[in-house]
């Protein structure tokens, strides 16, 4: 902990504030949608692309809530048309979803809000800075697309950077499980949802998964573990959610 604290504190003396990251994030956000409306892949009026909007909606006030960073977010959500199983958060709160995760795995959108709270608690957590300062001190240079979790190199384009090196680490990725739980269960999705994700995952690809989104991840049956152990903590927080008609 005190490491990836540390390496908080080098992402600002390099220059890489949070204002200043998110801002830059933004315009390679820009890019990547500008590259994707160009290749007809950026989903805006699908079934599944008005589905992940709603869910993600309805998350935005809470990830407000749960913002403990020096700025501000500017949420945004992009859908991109594509058979992969992926999903990403830029630092600022850009984020995208490919089709492919909710399609082939057949999502509820409970199991959707899951993955956009797992998402959204990366931002929020500014894994990135942390990860962009652990490369800072191992010397190694790199675009801010570090920020991005699973970000397709080539579709934006772009040379070997810090993607290669897959930023966030399996502890990153556990803090973002529960606190995707979290968030989900605050807005009213059912965090039991969390479970089926991964659940469906281990039927696609096996225990020890082989998406671009488990990359350095925990397998899927440590993330059920961990999950289960917290329902009793956010059942409460998800039926108080529902009994408010959220």
């Amino acid at each position: 902990m005190s490491l990836l604290a540390g390496c908080t504190a080098v992402a600002d003396l390099a220059g890489y504030n949070s204002a200043t990251l998110n801002e830059q994030s933004a315009k390679q956000y820009t890019a990547i949608l500008n590259q994707a409306q160009s290749r007809r892949v950026l989903d805006v009026s699908s079934l599944t692309a008005r589905r992940i909007q709603k869910v993600f909606n309805r998350l935005v006030p809470y990830a407000d809530q749960a913002n403990r960073t020096p700025v501000r977010f500017n949420w945004q959500m992009n859908v991109i048309r594509s058979d992969e199983m992926n999903a990403w958060a830029m630092p600022g709160g850009k984020m995208a979803m490919y089709t492919g995760m909710v399609e082939r795995l057949q999502m509820t959108d409970d199991e959707i809000a899951a993955v956009i709270g797992h998402e959204m608690t990366h931002a929020l957590l500014e894994h990135s800075k942390q990860a962009l300062g652990g490369q800072v001190l191992a010397g190694i240079g790199g675009s801010i697309l570090a920020g991005a979790t699973g970000v397709d190199g080539g579709l934006v384009g772009l040379g070997t950077d810090l993607l290669a090196h897959k930023p966030f680490s399996r502890h990153q990725e556990s803090e973002a499980d529960a606190g995707g739980v979290l968030l989900m269960a605050r807005a009213g999705y059912n965090p039991q949802a969390a479970i089926s994700v991964w659940e469906k995952m281990n039927r696609v690809q096996g225990s020890d998964g082989g998406l671009a989104i488990l990359s350095t991840h925990p397998t899927n049956q440590t993330r059920i573990n961990a999950i289960r152990k917290m329902l009793p903590q956010v059942m409460p927080l998800y039926e108080r959610s529902r009994a408010l008609g959220r």
